[in-house]
Order: C-alpha cells, then sequence, then structure tokens
C-alpha cells in the first residue's frame, strides 16, 4: 500500500508504514422542518464531507519487516511535516493506493493528527490521523452585479503537472498501472521523461521525479 501527501507547491510525503485499517465515514446532510399542524418533514442536503481516518507510526530506525522504503523521516521532523500542512489554509493532494489500484484520490484539510509515545519503543511515535475530503465553495451572485469584471482564480489551486517519485524497486509498467489503471500505458510515462531517464527505460532511480500524463 502507498500512502501519499502533496502539498500545494508539489512537496511529496510518503508515510513509512502501512495502516492496519483505514476508515472512510461517509453520510448524507438532513434538515428536519416542523410544519405547523402538518409535522416533522426531512429535506436532503446533499452529501456530507468524507471522513478519513487511520493510525500507524513513525518509526526511527528502518526495518525491511514493515517498513515501505529505505529513507524513512525522522520522526519528529515527520509529525512537523504534519502540523504543517494541517495549519496551511490550503488543501493537500491525498492518494492512497493498494494493489489493486487507488482507493483514495482526493484533495483533503488535515482536521487532526495526535502523537502517542510508547515506553519500549524509543524514538518511535505512534500517531492518529484524521483528514476530510476538501470541496472547492461554490457561490451564486446575483445576475449582473459582477459584470465586467474579469473573472479570477486562485493561482494555489491552479492545476499542475502530476508527478510521481520513484521508489526501490519500482519500474514503469509498475508506476503505470498504480497511477494510470493499465501497466500498457508505461511508454507514455517514458515519452514525457525521456530526457531524465535516458535512452534505457528500465533505468530509473529511486527518488526520481516523473511527470505523469494528464
Amino acid at each position: 500500500m502507498t500512502i501519499q501527501l502533496t502539498d500545494a507547491v508539489g512537496n511529496d510525503f510518503f508515510f513509512p508504514v502501512d495502516p492496519e485499517e483505514i476508515s472512510i465515514s461517509r453520510g448524507k446532510g438532513i434538515e428536519t422542518v416542523n410544519i405547523v399542524n402538518l409535522g416533522e418533514f426531512d429535506f436532503s442536503n446533499g452529501e456530507k464531507v468524507k471522513e478519513i481516518t487511520f493510525s500507524s507510526f513513525f518509526p526511527a530506525v528502518y526495518n525491511d519487516s514493515y517498513c515501505n522504503y529505505t529513507e524513512i523521516p525522522d520522526p519528529r521532523d515527520a509529525m512537523h511535516r504534519l502540523t504543517e500542512m494541517m495549519n496551511s489554509k490550503t488543501p493537500v493532494h491525498l492518494i492512497i493506493a493498494g494493489p489493486t489500484g487507488k482507493v483514495i484520490n482526493a484533495y483533503v484539510l488535515i482536521s487532526a493528527h495526535n502523537s502517542t509515545f510508547r515506553g519500549g519503543e524509543l524514538g518511535d511515535i505512534n500517531f492518529d490521523f484524521t483528514a476530510r475530503t476538501w470541496r472547492k465553495p461554490k457561490i451564486h451572485t446575483q445576475a449582473g452585479k459582477n459584470a465586467g469584471k474579469a473573472s479570477t482564480s486562485r493561482s494555489d489551486m491552479k492545476s499542475k503537472s502530476k508527478t510521481y517519485t520513484v521508489k526501490s524497486g519500482d519500474t514503469l509498467s509498475k508506476i503505470a498501472k498504480l497511477e494510470l489503471g493499465s501497466s500498457t500505458k508505461w511508454k507514455d510515462i517514458y515519452n514525457l521523461n525521456k530526457a531524465a531517464i535516458g535512452s534505457d527505460p528500465n533505468l530509473i532511480r529511486a527518488g526520481q521525479r516523473l511527470v505523469l500524463p494528464s
């Protein structure tokens, strides 16, 4: 499993240890109105924001029995990075991918992350992570109110080319399957990154950032 966060400027953050479970909470907004002489009536307000939660830990020392990659972050630096993302006013891109493809691929706001230090696990930091899916608000204005004004969009929400950071053991076929849904699309990735990879598409390096087809 791969759990990845990407901030508004394209910096990637990977969780080194898979959680035992991931919880996704869904719901529907209901407004109850009491009408005189008729009683209560429920009206739908649409889908509620999804809440995604999981628990794991940042190990102080690499262990190949549970770590997904060798270059694990310092636990304190990792928690500090999560705090920066949580306090940011812009959403982050959350991707959770398993063997069969992406489970979650959405922009989220980190609402909470809690740290726990346990005796006998010196240096390790256990944490609980909670994020809520982000939707761009749609504001309706009166006709003609903003006539003549040029529409603008926030620069931090402009679409950017999606990138992927190569991990140890990756191949272009594996990346294509994980990110694009089909291993046969590896040539599309190679053609976009031929200058960086070189003449041999099999010679990709861990830590290398590849541009993915839109």
